[in-house]
């Protein structure tokens, strides 16, 4: 299952070919995955080069290093993120909670260091200068946090990338098909409107693109996104779902939005996080929204990678705007927050009902 996983990733994902170098990041734990994109990658003819951290080097640094230890970037990352054809980052965790009592002044300096190494990744991924993939191995830590087995958590991966499919290449090219016929109508569109229990939400999307989020940039996918008009985001919204982020949990999440910017924020837990993170510059307005569609993906794991695909939600994203759909606002963060629209979520595209219950209404 684990080659059928890397032929996916190299071939689909990826779209690897011969003379391609290849940035492979991920954790010791991912090695028995690595071990089979690296084959892979090398059969296809690809130069490949391996980045592999092990457990809290991330948090001693962070505890451990001075300024200038912060700030001093991998040579191999900045080179791969310059200069190379593809980079793809399997998730490995070894703990959820590694950074989450770090100094938030140090973790500014590190995300500051970082700043122009990742305007220049964003950048080349928009223009598919660099192609990318990110992907999840299953790990303990992931397990733990989704309430299930680490056989479980695997059998859950494993369809969600559908690869229990015969050939979940030809199955991903289906959801490609499918999902264009949102993206076009969407696009035809120039007002979006998102209404649910504690939401009713409008932007805009004149001069943006909706993007077809088919599974070649994220294993597995499953959703359509857009960047809104930075100051049209007018409303409230209400996200039903808990939120993760540097390895801080928050739920009950609500945001009063007027002309883009996020005047006032609640939680029911964590809003002293918020208060944090809404410091940063470019956190108070979004660069993202976006309708989940997997509908292999049927509960909340924690994991955003998997739980912002769930087939009948939207999320919102905090921060960062995807170049590729227009988007202008900057930050260093970019973080998705989600809501169910199962039970009455509604979505109007100029004034017209297009969505209702998790469901388009023209599919």
């Amino acid at each position: 299952m684990l080659n059928k996983y890397a032929q996916l990733l190299v071939h689909y994902c990826l779209s690897t070919k011969a003379g391609d170098r290849m940035y492979l990041r991920s954790t010791t734990l991912a090695e028995p995955l690595v071990r089979e994109v690296y084959r892979e990658a090398v059969k296809a003819g690809a130069k490949v080069d391996v980045d592999l951290s092990f457990r809290e080097q991330n948090r001693i640094l962070l505890e451990e290093g001075g300024k200038e230890q912060l700030q001093h970037l991998s040579p191999l990352f900045e080179e791969a993120m310059q200069a190379y054809d593809t980079y793809l980052y399997i998730r490995a965790p070894f703990n959820l909670r590694e950074d989450q009592n770090v100094d938030p002044d140090k973790r500014k300096i590190r995300q500051q260091a970082h700043a122009g190494v990742m305007k220049t990744y964003f950048e080349r991924t928009a223009t598919l200068d660099m192609r990318r993939s990110l992907c999840q191995y299953p790990t303990l830590a992931n397990a733990q946090e989704a309430g299930m087995s680490l056989e479980e958590y695997e059998a859950f991966i494993f369809n969600a990338c559908r690869l229990y499919e015969d050939d979940p290449m030809q199955r991903w090219l289906a959801v490609r098909e499918q999902q264009q016929q949102i993206v076009d109508l969407l696009d035809s569109r120039s007002e979006v409107r998102y209404v649910g229990n504690g939401t009713d939400i409008s932007f805009r999307t004149d001069g943006r693109k909706w993007i077809n989020s088919d599974g070649r940039t994220n294993m597995p996918s499953g959703e359509v996104y857009t960047s809104p008009v930075e100051d049209s985001v007018n409303g409230l919204i209400h996200f039903s779902y808990p939120g993760i982020y540097m390895g801080r949990e928050v739920e009950g999440v609500t945001l009063h939005v007027k002309d883009g910017y996020i005047e006032k924020w609640e939680a029911d837990r964590g809003k002293d996080f918020l208060d944090e993170l809404f410091q940063i510059e470019g956190t108070r307005r979004f660069g993202e929204a976006a309708i989940g569609t997997n509908y292999n993906i049927k509960q909340m794991t924690k994991n955003i990678l998997f739980d912002e695909k769930i087939g009948g939600t939207v999320h919102m994203a905090i921060g960062q705007s995807y170049l590729q759909a227009g988007g202008k606002n900057q930050s260093t963060v970019h973080w998705d927050m989600i809501t169910d629209m199962t039970e009455a979520g509604e979505i109007y595209a100029d004034g017209e009902k297009i969505y209702e219950k998790g469901r388009f209404l023209f599919l």
